[in-house]
């Protein structure tokens, strides 16, 4: 029995050295050709990137009553040196969305990420986050809104 798992053993080894050695096949992506100036290795402070800047990152929309459906927009601004892309807004309840602009922002354009918040079911104090990814430096950013929801 011992002498079977040595030898299977030996087997897949073989195979996946195998395997392994096949996957650089041409027009693969040598890992040599990947340039990303904000790797592991340290921050290049001389490569372009976007940066996004909001205005503000909170916003209290104060007393409001229940279903209440209320909307705010963050304004922002790319102060970096290369093309914005928005990729995507992502909220920490069902109850909050969010609309971003589709496409490259450049450099010292503008633009707003606008949250809906719908307070149906809502009683009290209420919290939500809505994190806005994107190709700057850092890559995600956290929008807040506060509202108290009265009957």
């Amino acid at each position: 029995m011992k002498k079977t798992l040595a030898s299977t053993l030996l087997l897949l080894s073989l195979l996946l050295a195998a395997a392994c050695a096949d996957t650089q096949k041409s027009g693969d992506i040598d890992v040599d050709l990947i340039n990303n100036p904000n790797s592991a290795q340290g921050y290049d402070q001389s490569a372009r990137v976007p940066k996004i800047t909001f205005d503000s990152d909170l916003h209290d929309f104060g007393r409001i009553t229940a279903g209440e459906s209320i909307s705010y927009s963050f304004h922002f601004r790319n102060t970096g040196d290369a093309d914005l892309v928005l990729s995507g807004c992502s909220a920490t309840c069902g109850c909050t969305v969010a609309d971003y602009p589709r496409g490259r922002i450049a450099p010292g354009k503008e633009g707003y990420v606008t949250v809906t918040f719908n307070s149906q079911g809502k009683t009290g104090q209420q919290y939500q986050e809505v994190t806005v990814t994107s190709n700057a430096q850092p890559g995600r950013n956290i929008l807040k809104i506060t509202a108290q929801v009265t009957y």
